[in-house]
């Protein structure tokens, strides 16, 4: 299913993009000039804030000494980076099908451009991250890879930026935590201020690609959309910290995906991460019933 081929569009505002090319250009990083790679970890440093682990505030937290936090924390936010390398790689592919017949002399295209040379840096970052960390490469299941596949090949339109907006969404308020917090690794809290930095501008324009997708699209159409980004969004979220870091720091595997499952504070952390993007989805009528019940199944609502 293909949605909204481009001649269909109205084009997006030039001012608007010539202004978010401007401050890619201000306001930009190369992370090995930012990072130290060769320098050691500190080891009384979490990988990411200890309330953002995924059994913080549960029986199994309280009976684990510092040390084996710090490792969970770590393999975390290795996972949580993985899930980025994936889905940086998938909505590159994304991008560039949506700008092949795109005029190759407009500011839409050279931002496009642009924003996929920023997602490889972010990789190539998290990958270096992930690395330092000597943590596992952690992938998402099999059948969602797939599914990935079929999406990157089919998806157009709002339905793109959609995927796109949700991913960043929920990864941007989790990294603004991480940034400032002072018992986080340097390297987690500098590629955290770097991806949020230049992400607030993809984030941008892809609102701006969705509002101007759906521009006077039918009921069906805005439907199927709205439960398609929903899905994506679940797979996501379900994907971000893999179920092997728990076996992979010395921890009880079932016990601890069971109480992860059950961690009430954590969903409220996800439900808070998912306010403004949960706000941009209804005022662009894409948050129906049948999407809304996706977004609760993961706590996004």
């Amino acid at each position: 299913m293909t949605i909204a081929p481009e001649n269909f569009r109205a084009t997006l505002n030039d001012t608007e993009l010539e202004r978010l090319l401007e401050s890619s250009e201000q306001l930009s990083y190369q992370p090995d000039d930012e990072i130290d790679w060769d320098a050691p970890l500190d080891p009384t440093k979490y990988g990411l804030n200890p309330e953002w682990s995924t059994l913080y505030g549960t029986r199994l937290w309280s009976e684990m000494s510092e040390e084996q936090r710090i490792a969970l924390t770590r393999h975390e936010v290795a996972s949580i980076m993985s899930t980025g390398i994936w889905f940086e790689t998938l909505l590159q592919h994304l991008i560039l099908r949506s700008q092949y017949s795109a005029p190759y002399g407009g500011s839409e295209f050279r931002w496009a451009l642009t924003e996929i040379a920023d997602e490889c840096r972010h990789s190539l970052m998290f990958s270096k991250t992930c690395a330092k960390l000597d943590a596992s490469d952690y992938r998402p299941q099999r059948y969602v890879h797939e599914l990935a596949r079929l999406l990157k090949n089919v998806a157009n339109g709002e339905i793109s930026y959609g995927c796109i907006l949700v991913a960043e969404e929920i990864l941007d308020v989790m990294q603004r935590d991480w940034l400032r917090g002072e018992d986080v690794l340097d390297e987690v809290r500098t590629t955290s201020k770097i991806h949020v930095v230049e992400e607030a501008r993809h984030m941008k324009f892809a609102r701006m690609e969705i509002v101007d997708y759906l521009k006077g699209v039918s009921p069906t159409r805005r439907r199927v959309s709205a439960y398609v980004i929903a899905a994506a969004a679940t797979f996501i979220v379900r994907e971000m910290v893999s179920k092997d870091v728990y076996a992979n720091v010395g921890l009880p595997r079932e016990r601890a995906i069971a109480e992860a499952k059950a961690n009430t504070h954590h969903h409220n952390l996800m439900r808070m991460s998912c306010v403004h993007l949960m706000d941009f989805l209804s005022e662009a009528g894409l948050l129906t019933p049948a999407a809304m019940r996706m977004y609760r199944s993961v706590h996004m609502l």
